[in-house]
């Protein structure tokens, strides 16, 4: 029997707001407003930022762990706490690192220098969980760690000054959406059962045999919609932090039109997309079945995918084998068409 606990606190948002601005078109934002708040930051903690994160996600499991009230003051202050030399390790390796890379980094801090083996056994690593970095962002990778203690002092001061001139106002906005979030989590909780739970609360992600962990974790989040993102905090457990935001609500403050409805209307301005749409609501297809129907390239299959994904059009069911399924939401495309009467009937 799984058991389900809720969590809260802005330190979530404090780190995933600072990923999604730096992967603006995986979220579905413009690109020249999220790198209008990047240009806040003083330009040495800009460029550390932006290298620091193409390796490194939000420290989920490390904010789990944090006390009440969980948020962004609470973070620094136990940042501050760690000695500099152990920040990196604490904040920037995922849950899910291999032990080996792990102990490869590690190594390389205790020496201060790297080797030309552990440098491509990094590069080899690296390509296999995602595309592959240049030679360039590799060394700079290996000189974080080598200077591990200086980079550790440089991690604290560049997210103070991010908090100091960005995330500080955008807490006192996210708190109210988050409050709703989880007590529309918890409600639905009461109703529904574990996986359409999870199902509802991430949109259409469908994780099977939830029922053989120990422990299930849910915080809301408001910079993680339109996406979820999981942790292992340990064994047999799950940390999930889902979406909070309202559907059609752009994270830009004061955006003419919401972010999330231009995109969904850009996604289905395109006649590729509208065929997998007709394809998906017969029946949930997977990516390698709708390139056979529709006598295209898999790849091209699923980069349309990923962007009805984005705008919420589509399900992903994905089984304990990490096959994934996809199916429309019938009950998007409704929200489209009321956001978009909303839009055109409000004054300016």
């Amino acid at each position: 029997m799984t058991t389900l606990t809720w969590d809260r606190g802005t330190a979530y948002d404090f780190f995933i707001s600072l990923f999604v601005l730096h992967y603006a078109d995986e979220f579905g934002l413009r690109p020249s407003w999220t790198a209008g708040v990047r240009q806040r930051l003083s330009a040495r903690h800009r460029e550390f930022l932006l290298h620091l994160l193409s390796f490194a996600g939000a420290p989920l499991d490390w904010v789990l762990g944090l006390p009440a009230p969980k948020d962004a003051a609470t973070a620094l202050q136990a940042i501050a706490g760690i000695p500099p030399a152990e920040r990196l390790t604490a904040l920037t390796l995922p849950s899910d690192l291999s032990a080996e890379a792990r102990q490869t980094l590690e190594a390389i801090a205790r020496r201060g220098s790297w080797s030309e083996a552990e440098f491509e056994f990094l590069r080899l690593h690296y390509r296999r969980r995602g595309a592959p970095p240049s030679p360039a962002a590799l060394t700079y990778l290996a000189r974080l760690w080598a200077e591990a203690e200086q980079s550790g002092e440089t991690l604290l001061a560049a997210l103070q000054e991010y908090h100091q001139v960005f995330f500080a106002e955008e807490e006192t906005r996210l708190r109210p959406a988050l409050e709703a979030g989880l007590a529309r989590g918890r409600d639905l909780a009461a109703r529904l059962p574990l996986e359409a739970l999870v199902e509802e609360l991430s949109r259409g992600i469908h994780l099977a045999d939830l029922e053989a962990l120990e422990e299930l974790i849910l915080a809301p989040s408001y910079w993680a919609s339109p996406r979820v993102f999981l942790a292992k905090p340990g064994p047999g457990k799950l940390l999930l932090v889902y979406g909070a935001r309202p559907e059609f609500e752009s994270v830009a403050p004061g955006a003419e039109a919401a972010d999330p409805l231009v995109l969904a209307l850009k996604a289905l301005a395109d006649p590729t997309r509208l065929r997998i749409l007709r394809h998906l609501a017969a029946g949930p297809l997977s990516p390698g079945d709708l390139a056979r129907r529709l006598r295209l390239r898999p790849p091209t299959v699923v980069h349309h995918l990923r962007l009805l994904r984005l705008a919420g059009l589509v399900h992903v069911i994905i089984n304990d084998r990490d096959e994934k399924r996809y199916a429309t939401r019938q009950e998007s495309l409704r929200g489209i068409y009321a956001a978009l009467e909303d839009f055109l009937r409000r004054l300016e």
